[in-house]
C-alpha cells in the first residue's frame, strides 16, 4: 500500500522535503511508520514529540493505516 507523510516545521527540515510517498507493508501502523520517519531523519528528531494525524484528524497511537492514507507528524508548536 501506498502512503502520503505530510512534513511540517522540525519533521520539514529534518527530512528535506514537504512530503513523501512511502509504500508500507498492509498492516502498518502509524506507530511503525513513526519508526521509519525517525530513521529517515538520522537522528535529528529525537527528542521531539510528535503528534499523528491521518486524513487530516489527529488519531490514537497504533493506529492501522490504509493505501491512499495522507499522515502528518506534528510537531509542537513553538512561539516566538
Amino acid at each position: 500500500m501506498k502512503v502520503t507523510v505530510k512534513c511540517f516545521s522540525q519533521v520539514k527540515y529534518a527530512l528535506g522535503t514537504d512530503d513523501l510517498v512511502l509504500k508500507l507493508d498492509i498492516g502498518t501502523t502509524t506507530e511503525i511508520l513513526e519508526k521509519v520517519i525517525r530513521e529517515k531523519a538520522g537522528g535529528k528528531l529525537d527528542g521531539v514529540s510528535l503528534r499523528v494525524a491521518v486524513n487530516q484528524k489527529y488519531v490514537p497511537e497504533n493506529t492501522e493505516l490504509n493505501d491512499g492514507d495522507e499522515v502528518a507528524f506534528i510537531p509542537p508548536v513553538q512561539g516566538g
